[in-house]
């Protein structure tokens, strides 16, 4: 098995219903966090660690992804004739030409551990990251490049972590760990999404994980749930019996695009450091007293 992560799993399959009627014919992961689609971000991310294969899951109705990351020769000859040098950059540059995609049809939206799962042809018997388009994360070093580091000395499976509210247990899987070094802890357990009351702690995962290949192996004897879905968690569960993984408590702002609340924080936050439009932005929210 490779010690390095050069390949990143995007599960971009499901509905988006709670942003309809915007996603009724648009991805919801083509939603613009000012300038940049939110799927734009993760991609970013993962580019920013090392990563050069792209693995988008994908359903209905997600052809703009597809597009988005592709050639655009209509747009890039228009932009060409108009002298429009700057923004031509941009269009040929959303990704570096060493990376490549790859888009595999999720027929059935099954659960996430089905998605990851329906990436196993492409993934071999090498490490691979899966990051999460709606959890949008703002630090100074990317997640995801945090976590290739800690990878590299670890060497097994990683979750990304944070510590939640006790109410909000319901929405996670949540582990139980002890440390093994600074932010590292090694997970003795993991449930999802359980109730204040018997959740083991208040450490939750959020969407950024490194996985090993023995994960496909765990998916394909996990017993299917409600609507027939396959969790990942529960596969991660049943790969604690047979390898180490450890939880990263990674250092940025997290802001949980799947909800409108979080999708609306994320773009004043966005907004508020834009290199173009983020001061005038600041003084917008100010005069409008939304805060400083």
């Amino acid at each position: 098995m490779k010690n390095k992560v050069t390949k990143a799993v995007f599960p971009v399959a499901g509905m988006g219903s709670r942003f309809l009627p915007a996603t009724k014919a648009s991805p919801k992961e083509m939603m613009p966090v000012v300038d940049k689609p939110i799927i734009q971000y993760a991609v970013e991310e993962a580019v920013q660690a090392g990563v050069s294969d792209l693995i988008f899951i994908t359903g209905r109705n997600k052809r703009a992804i597809e597009d988005h990351f592709d050639k655009a020769y209509e747009l890039e000859t228009e932009l060409a004739a108009r002298g429009k040098e700057e923004l031509l950059a941009l269009v040929q540059n959303i990704i570096p030409k060493s990376v490549h995609c790859v888009y595999i049809r999720q027929a059935e939206p099954l659960g996430l551990g089905h998605a990851v799962l329906c990436a196993r042809p492409v993934i071999n018997d090498e490490p691979f990251a899966v990051l999460l388009a709606d959890d949008l994360i703002d630090a100074q070093v990317p997640v995801l490049k945090q976590m290739t580091e800690v990878y590299g000395r670890v060497q097994c499976s990683m979750l990304g972590v944070q510590e939640i509210a006790p109410e909000l247990t319901r929405q996670y899987g949540v582990i139980r760990g002890k440390p093994l070094s600074e932010g590292v802890d090694v997970v003795e357990k993991i449930v999802e999404k359980p109730a204040p009351e018997v959740a083991p702690s208040r450490i939750a995962v959020v969407g950024r994980y490194i996985l090993t290949p023995r994960i496909f192996d765990m998916l394909d004897r996990v017993t299917p749930g409600a609507g027939g879905e396959i969790q990942l968690t529960d596969a991660i569960a049943a790969l604690l019996t047979e390898e180490r993984v450890v939880a990263h408590r990674f250092k940025g702002t997290r802001y949980d695009c799947g909800s409108k609340i979080g999708y609306l924080a994320a773009t004043v936050a966005f907004g508020r450091k834009h290199p173009e439009v983020g001061a005038e932005f600041l003084t917008l929210l100010k005069q409008q007293r939304f805060g400083a």
